[in-house]
C-alpha cells in the first residue's frame, strides 16, 4: 500500500497532538505582592517546543452589523474575550492549553466613539482566563496602543507564545 507524504504529514500531526505533554519545567517570577496579574519574568527548560500562534480578534457577536464595524464585534471587554476563546481553542487543536502560554502581546487601539482605550475592559477579561484559581500559570505580556488594526471593527488583537515540555 502507497501513502502519500501529505497522508504522513497529517498523520503524523495527530500522532504529536494526542501525545502532546503540558509544558513543565517552566518557571514563572510573579510579583509576590500580586500587585499585577503578570509575570515578570519566565524561564523556560531546555528541550522545550516553543509554539507561537497568529494574532487573533474577536469573532463577529452580531451578524446583522456590518462586519467592519465596532457593533460586528462589540466593546473591549467582550472583543477581549472573543479573541481569547480563539486562542483557546487553536491551543486545543494542538494539545495545548491557556496555563501553556508564556508571552501574550496586546495591540489596542482606542474606541472611535470616545477616543479612549478600555485597558479595564480588557484586563476583566484577561483575568478570566489568567490568574484563576483553575488556570493560575501568569504569561509576561505587553501592551500596545496602536493607531489601527487590520480589521477596522476590531478594538484588540492578541498574538501568544506557549511552550511544549520535551516528550
Amino acid at each position: 500500500m502507497k501513502i502519500s507524504a501529505y497522508t504522513l504529514s497529517v498523520l503524523a500531526a495527530g500522532i504529536v497532538s494526542v501525545g502532546a505533554a503540558r509544558a513543565e519545567g517552566v518557571i514563572r517570577h510573579v510579583d509576590p505582592a500580586g500587585h499585577f496579574p503578570i509575570a515578570t519574568a519566565v524561564e523556560v527548560p531546555a528541550g522545550a517546543t516553543t509554539v507561537y500562534l497568529s494574532g487573533m480578534g474577536a469573532p463577529v457577536s452580531d451578524k446583522s452589523a456590518d462586519p467592519k464595524s465596532l457593533r460586528a464585534y462589540g466593546d473591549m471587554e467582550a472583543q477581549t474575550a472573543g479573541a481569547l476563546t480563539r486562542i483557546q481553542s487553536e491551543l486545543g487543536k494542538i494539545g495545548l492549553k491557556m496555563g501553556d502560554v508564556i508571552k501574550m502581546q496586546v495591540f489596542m487601539v482606542s474606541d472611535k466613539d470616545t477616543g479612549k482605550l478600555d485597558f479595564a475592559g480588557m484586563m476583566k477579561s484577561y483575568k478570566k482566563f489568567f490568574g484563576t484559581a483553575g488556570q493560575p500559570n501568569l504569561p509576561v505580556r505587553s501592551a500596545f496602543e496602536v493607531a489601527h488594526l487590520a480589521n477596522p471593527g476590531w478594538l484588540i488583537e492578541i498574538e501568544v507564545t506557549a511552550v511544549r515540555s520535551p516528550s
